[in-house]
């Protein structure tokens, strides 16, 4: 496909994916899960509120590249620069004038594909698409790694030092994800990937939240090891990432999606309660159920698109997950209780 260039001079390798979200191109573009994917737009005007820095969901864009219809320059009070501006500073390339609906529909019959977004024209097509088929993909590949934190920090919070301390791995997490902990009244300790489970309990936390982040979970062991050395002694919650490294630490396997879990507007159904709610989902791989011990964890959750798995709880430790995005950014809100439960199993002493 053929467009005209708007973002970096630059040529870029990556997965092209397709998200169905209305709004929140920035938080898109800056979520840590998007490392290594090219982010197709089906939302045919982009750029319309610009680009500022507090609707970030990290330091920079973390996309590998963006595609779109139309290009918009900003109408908005909020706007700090166009999304133009943003992605040349960051170096990340992109295209508009794309037919999207007809490469959203490819991608939904063909499944995620392998790409070379070419905006410097240095590349013949040939060339692209043999770059595009000899790279090696986000499979078996820890791009965790490499969006994590590499240092601990601690996230602002107005909690006193008697608040009680959530540490958060780090796998790629959302800025609104600590927003949220902190809001609650928890002291946040931000922490790199790579961090063992002696180092987590040797900051005594209430719980350990396991964030979201980018490709492949089979291809974190380093975190299956942490996360399994953490179960039973302190409680435990996952998001995206997260909620895939804790299946696959309950003795469970993952799977990878034919075109993946993108967009704002996914029914998930909690089997507990029987209710239905509209989230927001990242992701290209999920636990097969099939691979869980019933007795080791319970099916909480499932998509009402495909029936994949959305939610887990084990059952003899306090630890649970979720495979959407509670914290929205973009997207509904309707999920944002999980908190409140993550803070009630700490209160119960796990």
């Amino acid at each position: 496909m053929r467009g005209w260039s708007c973002g970096a001079a630059v040529d870029r390798l990556g997965e092209v994916v397709f998200n169905t979200s209305m709004t929140g191109y920035e938080e898109i573009v800056t979520d840590p899960s998007y490392a290594g994917q090219i982010v197709t737009m089906t939302m045919p005007e982009i750029g319309n509120t610009g680009f500022n820095r507090e609707d970030c969901e990290s330091g920079r864009i973390q996309a590998a590249g963006l595609l779109m219809r139309e290009m918009n320059p900003p109408s908005n009070w909020r706007a700090e620069e166009t999304l133009e501006a943003a992605l040349v500073r960051w170096g990340v390339p992109a295209l508009a004038g794309l037919d999207t609906r007809a490469l959203t529909l490819k991608l939904r019959e063909g499944g995620t594909q392998k790409a070379l977004l070419c905006t410097t024209g240095s590349v013949s097509p040939a060339d692209a698409i043999a770059q595009a088929r000899a790279w090696e993909g986000l499979d078996g590949q820890d791009y965790a790694v490499r969006v994590s934190t590499p240092a601990a920090y601690d996230w602002a919070s107005e909690s006193d030092s008697g608040a009680p301390l959530v540490a958060v791995l780090d796998y790629g997490v959302k800025r609104n994800t600590l927003r949220l902990l902190a809001g609650a009244g928890f002291r946040v300790r931000v922490l790199p990937a790579r961090t063992t489970a002696r180092d987590v309990l040797a900051l005594n936390p209430a719980g350990v939240l396991l964030s979201n982040g980018p490709a492949d979970p089979a291809a974190l062991p380093y975190a299956i090891d942490t996360i399994r050395g953490l179960l039973g002694k302190v409680p435990l919650m996952g998001i995206c990432l997260g909620h895939q490294l804790l299946g696959l630490a309950l003795g469970g396997t993952t799977r990878r999606l034919k075109f993946g879990h993108h967009g704002g507007n996914h029914p998930v159904k909690d089997l507990r309660t029987g209710t239905v709610e509209i989230t927001s989902q990242n992701h290209n791989y999920v636990v097969d159920p099939a691979s869980l011990d019933p007795a080791a964890a319970e099916i909480t959750h499932v998509s009402l698109n495909d029936g994949t798995v959305e939610g887990l709880e084990a059952r003899h430790v306090p630890a649970f997950a979720l495979q959407y995005h509670p914290e929205a950014a973009p997207g509904p809100r309707e999920a944002v209780s999980v908190f409140a439960h993550f803070r009630a199993l700490m209160g119960r002493g796990g």
